[in-house]
């Protein structure tokens, strides 16, 4: 198979608080009190019929500001070089990011949601209801983030990636 480009197309923008990513909180676990408004664009608002029976959605969105990668990283969380794909870091080949958040209110094609990490105006891909028995895995090993994650809730983005 031979595929050059995959197009996506944005179905609405994320609105937030956060307007630069320094000072950004780095997981949105870690920002339970910050609200966001998700705008769904109308052609695509008909698709949010049923999303009010889940308490979380996955949000899966475009870092629009990542410009370049690297595949060697000093993540948020540590600093030694680490495997890009051992890490969330937001500077990616793909740059897609997505954020599990608790889904508080639906007014027509606007969803206000809880547990936000994400850039303000930052495109959305996609929305999936988040389900525990088919999401929550028990995992068992953490990688090099076993030591680390304990400093999760003081962590912020300090703009080491370029976004």
């Amino acid at each position: 198979m031979n595929m050059k480009e995959i197009t996506y197309k944005p179905i609405g923008l994320i609105h937030s608080q956060f307007r630069e990513s320094r000072g950004t909180p780095i997981q949105a676990i870690a920002t339970q009190n910050v609200e966001a408004r998700v705008e769904i664009f109308p052609e695509y608002a008909a698709g949010l019929k049923d999303i009010d029976g889940f308490s979380h959605i996955m949000l899966i969105y475009h870092f629009h500001r990542s410009k370049t990668f690297s595949l060697m990283v000093k993540p948020y969380l540590d600093d030694k070089l680490r495997g890009l794909f051992s890490t969330r870091a937001p500077s990616r080949p793909n740059p897609i990011g997505m954020s599990i958040v608790k889904l508080k209110k639906i007014e027509k094609n606007n969803l206000q949601v809880g547990g936000v990490d994400i850039l303000d105006e930052t495109p959305l891909l996609d929305i999936k209801p988040y389900v525990p028995e088919f999401d929550a895995h028990n995992a068992t090993k953490k990688g090099w983030l076993e030591e680390k994650i304990h400093t999760l809730n003081i962590v912020r983005a300090n703009g080491r990636f370029r976004n």
